[in-house]
């Protein structure tokens, strides 16, 4: 079976991780995973801002993650129809944060430049993977952009040494 994924991958965290785990598990010890992966010029123009790290650091990061056995460029950008015309999966894995109320498909398949009918004339279906909640790329952005505050460090114990023992006052 071969697996298709896609996504920028910038700031490649546990999420990135356990999405492409759970294509490999999908895909089995025979198949293979295949991960379509946003050009820099793309994720300028779709985020408005640029990728932290370039597609080649990208590319070559998702290369070396055991779960990953392939990766292509998504040239098509706004339109995956190219790149999964290259790949020929057997099913599109994506997390289900691009699921919207009710189950609805629409807004991923707009995301893909794809319709169901395209879809099923192919024979491909989607599984969408429960998403790691409270860690994506965009939170660690923010949070490097605009870091909290460290906590308080806790008060340091004060301590002498009386008669060859340590005593804490």
């Amino acid at each position: 079976m071969i697996i298709y994924t896609g996504g920028s991958f910038d700031l490649f965290h546990v999420g990135h991780l356990e999405l492409l785990q759970a294509c490999r598990q999908l895909a089995g010890v025979e198949g293979r995973v295949v991960v379509s992966l946003n050009t820099d010029e793309f994720i300028r123009s779709y985020k408005g801002r640029p990728a932290v790290q370039s597609f080649a650091v990208r590319a070559e990061m998702l290369r070396a993650c055991r779960f990953v056995d392939q990766v292509v460029a998504n040239v098509g950008g706004a339109d995956s129809k190219a790149a999964i015309e290259v790949v020929h999966p057997d099913l599109l894995v994506i997390g289900d944060d691009w699921l919207d109320p009710g189950n609805d498909e629409r807004r991923y398949h707009a995301q893909l430049g794809v319709t169901p009918e395209w879809l099923a004339a192919r024979g491909l279906g989607i599984a969408y993977i429960p998403r790691t909640r409270g860690t994506s790329t965009t939170g660690l952005r923010d949070y490097l952009e605009e870091p909290e505050p460290p906590p308080a460090e806790p008060p340091r114990p004060t301590w002498r040494i009386e008669n060859g023992r340590v005593v804490y006052q």
